[in-house]
């Protein structure tokens, strides 16, 4: 049986993300980072949730997208896009060649909060930012990177793109990490 909640599923509103919305999308992605990934707040590698603004609100070829509930405007979901390309290290070197930085747009911190998954936000959400990409005008490709242990996310990505690279079968497993690239839009 359906609650009023899931009858409104389609009144998220999905938008570019204002400064008004920061707070909430930080929220959103320090608890994803702790809670689903267990690493919690790691300086080298989330610096822009600290920071959102400065890497996906000023330059001009990056957003930060965010999905707000109906019921209370709150964010219950991100996602981002950059154009910076994995870096090596951590990242493999072939990858960091493949994807250089300024011809790659990189899809980050798709994030949907437990509550609100599998309704639909985070492909709703990648659409947009591959449209996004898509006008810029300047990406080759898009890439992104996930952690396969975090439930369902890759299978999710495997839906929308194929596997570059999976560390898994590295030698010595490497960080584990399954590296993606995604249709873009034209």
């Amino acid at each position: 049986m359906l609650d009023a909640y899931d009858v409104q599923v389609h009144d998220y509103s999905i938008r570019a993300a204002s400064p008004d919305d920061l707070d909430g999308a930080r929220a959103l992605m320090l608890d994803t980072v702790y809670h689903d990934f267990g690493t919690g707040y790691v300086p080298r590698w989330h610096a822009d949730i600290i920071d959102p603004a400065a890497a996906y609100l000023a330059p001009p070829r990056h957003t930060l997208l965010v999905a707000i509930d109906p019921r209370d405007n709150g964010v219950v979901a991100t996602a981002a896009l950059d154009s910076r390309g994995p870096a090596h290290p951590p990242n493999p070197r072939d990858l960091a060649e493949r994807y250089p930085s300024g011809e790659t747009a990189q899809l980050r911190r798709v994030y949907v909060r437990a509550e609100h998954r599998r309704r639909g936000l985070a492909r709703r959400l990648v659409a947009e930012l591959l449209g996004f990409a898509g006008a810029d005008g300047g990406y080759r490709a898009v890439y992104l990177h996930t952690d396969p242990k975090v439930p369902g996310a890759e299978g999710f990505w495997r839906s929308l793109g194929k596997v570059v690279h999976d560390e898994r079968e590295d030698i010595g497993g490497g960080n584990g990490v399954v590296h993606f690239e995604i249709p873009m839009e034209r």
